[in-house]
């Protein structure tokens, strides 16, 4: 789960707070004995750490916000993904259907989310974790975030659900192949295959359960699609422009209009990309666009938001998985 970043574009990164690292580090040592990490722990854990400064380049260096959305999907969504991620949905299909079932979320979505956070299964994050996260806990820009992270991270090997070394990821501390935050693992993380262990990096069972879950948890409903790419006519486009936009949430979350039913958004003018007129009912949807596209988007739009609040991200995963037959 990629952690984005609170403000657009690229930036210079700020200079490191005054306090020594060391002294930080000491502190940070002593709240985590107190949270109950083993004190064998912290020793391998800080051994000989020390900030990365790459860690800090590419949390100011997103693509989600780097680039515009269709510079953005022509990346995600190339002939190479869609085959692959068709030749996988195909080869998982009895067990994404079990999980499907389950947790109430599409296979097709558990396949794109999947697929997108870690290129399906072959991505999981190189990184250690704890030198990343002490790094962006350190950071002074989301310090206290970053810091419940770290002892999230902590938790995770001091329960024994992996080795150290073996707890690698993004350079935003992502786990896994459904590129869990450390607390998101803790929180949502699944053992669908039974073995005794949540196992998100090798066993697929626990990754397909894992991220439907999540989404389950966060208000996805298996009636309902995620959202439609619309057309907007010109003789709408004032009224459209002139709807009022959400006050709260994520950045993402407020470039959606307020919600609306679709017999609203038909009276409104807006039509499906093959220009018939929106389906009457009392669904509600809320619009998000770039400036040249139009997407109604639903509440399990806003689920996708809930695993990485970009709105390229949510409209790539819901496009990838529109394409799977």
């Amino acid at each position: 789960m990629l952690l984005v970043a609170a403000v657009a574009g690229q930036e210079p990164a700020p200079p490191l707070p005054q306090q020594p690292f060391e002294v930080w580090l000491a502190e940070v040592r002593i709240e985590a004995l107190s949270r109950g990490i083993k004190s064998e722990v912290l020793d391998a854990a800080f051994n000989n750490l020390q900030p990365v400064p790459q860690i800090l380049e590419r949390d100011r260096t997103q693509a989600e916000f780097a680039l515009d959305l269709t510079s953005y999907l022509k990346r995600r969504l190339t002939r190479t993904i869609l085959n692959t991620a068709q030749a996988m949905f195909t080869q998982h299909h009895e067990l994404l259907e079990a999980v499907g079932k389950k947790y109430s979320v599409q296979p097709k979505i558990i396949t794109a989310v999947w697929g997108l956070e870690s290129n399906f299964g072959r991505f999981a994050g190189v990184r250690p974790t704890i030198p990343a996260l002490a790094t962006l806990a350190y950071d002074p820009r989301r310090a206290t975030l970053f810091r419940n992270e770290l002892f999230s991270a902590l938790e995770i090997v001091n329960r024994g659900d992996i080795e150290l070394d073996r707890l690698k990821g993004s350079w935003a501390g992502a786990l896994g192949q459904p590129q869990f935050m450390p607390s998101t693992y803790l929180q949502y993380s699944q053992d669908f295959d039974g073995d005794g262990r949540r196992d998100i990096w090798s066993s697929q069972a626990d990754v397909f359960a894992s991220v439907a879950n999540y989404l389950r948890e966060h208000g996805w409903t298996e009636a309902t699609t995620w959202g439609r790419e619309v057309k907007v006519p010109k003789t709408a486009l004032a009224a459209i422009k002139a709807l009022p936009r959400r006050e709260e949430g994520c950045r993402a979350e407020r470039a959606l209009t307020t919600p609306r039913s679709l017999k609203e958004w038909r009276a409104l003018g807006l039509q499906t990309l093959g220009g018939a007129r929106i389906p009457t009912g009392t669904l509600e949807g809320s619009l998000v666009t770039d400036g040249t596209r139009y997407f109604l988007v639903y509440k399990n739009y806003e689920a996708l938001l809930s695993y990485n609040c970009a709105t390229s991200y949510a409209i790539s995963v819901g496009m990838l998985a529109d394409r799977l037959k």
